[in-house]
């Protein structure tokens, strides 16, 4: 067990992930968000307009780094230059949450560009436990792990997603980054039961909350980030809101991004399930 510093959360409420065809939407005024997301790796640049747009928008809102290209779960040595990069980025825009995606990405060969699930055994938890260890220790803070959308499982794992990412945490001292559209895609393809799988996690546990759009094809549901969030899924984040309380929502979408007033009536919609989920716990009074 490591002894890095307690998770820290992110605001409380809804935010959206920055991305370049609102940067005028954000420069030129204050969207009805609470924070905003930004992938760590477009950020890596000595310069440039998007670091110059990032340094304007944290004046007025908390960030978070949310990272994509690490491959923690990867067989290959952790990237020095790629870690380098994400602590400079770190010191500078002082984010309030740090996060990573529970999967892997490289081999000998090259980097693959994609979040390629884990096989959930004891060896894989050592791995990525040291790993993940590594990480906290260079950044000087915990990270959140987000559950990914798995098109595969592996005949010798030996945890279901969510279970193995709470043992993940008791050794590492890291949060979970919870996306309820992953969930709901893999309950789709594989079967796995989303309810069980947020019951897996113990309370206090969930720093984070992703939702999202994806798209139904014959073969697979594909978790595309490219349209609004599903009725299926939104009765999910009631069901999470329920269990886990309050935690702060972001409203992911990264493919045929329409204008920023449909993903700020995205977040409406889940600040107003905040509130009566709120109101139904006796919140409100």
């Amino acid at each position: 067990m490591n002894t890095t510093a307690s998770v820290v959360l992110a605001p409380s409420g809804v935010g959206v992930g920055l991305r370049h065809a609102h940067y005028g939407d954000f420069l030129n005024g204050a969207p009805a968000v609470d924070w905003i997301e930004v992938h760590s790796e477009n950020y890596f640049g000595d310069g440039g307009y998007d670091l110059h747009v990032l340094d304007t928008v944290r004046r007025d809102l908390p960030v978070s780094l949310h990272g994509v290209g690490l491959g923690l779960g990867s067989a290959m040595p952790l990237d020095p230059v790629h870690l380098g990069k994400l602590r400079r980025l770190v010191e500078r825009s002082e984010p309030a949450v740090v996060s990573e995606h529970l999967c892997w990405g490289a081999t000998s060969n090259g980097y693959l560009n994609d979040l390629l699930p884990m096989p959930l055994t004891d060896a894989s938890l050592a791995h990525l436990s040291s790993r993940i260890s590594r990480v906290q220790e260079t950044l000087g803070r915990s990270i959140l792990l987000e559950n990914v959308s798995a098109y595969v499982r592996f005949r010798d794992d030996q945890y279901g997603e969510t279970a193995f990412l709470a043992e993940l945490v008791r050794r590492t001292g890291c949060g979970v980054l919870l996306d309820v559209n992953n969930l709901y895609v893999n309950q789709c393809n594989s079967g796995e039961d989303a309810i069980a799988a947020m019951d897996a996690l113990p309370l206090g546990m969930v720093g984070e909350i992703h939702l999202a759009g994806h798209r139904m094809t014959d073969v697979a549901v594909i978790d595309d980030h490219g349209s609004r969030v599903a009725p299926a899924v939104w009765a999910l984040y009631e069901y999470a809101l329920g269990r886990f309380n309050d935690l702060p929502t972001l409203i992911e979408w990264d493919t045929d991004v329409p204008p920023l007033s449909v993903l700020l009536d995205e977040a409406q919609l889940a600040r107003n399930k905040m509130l009566r989920a709120d109101d139904y716990c006796g919140k409100g009074e």
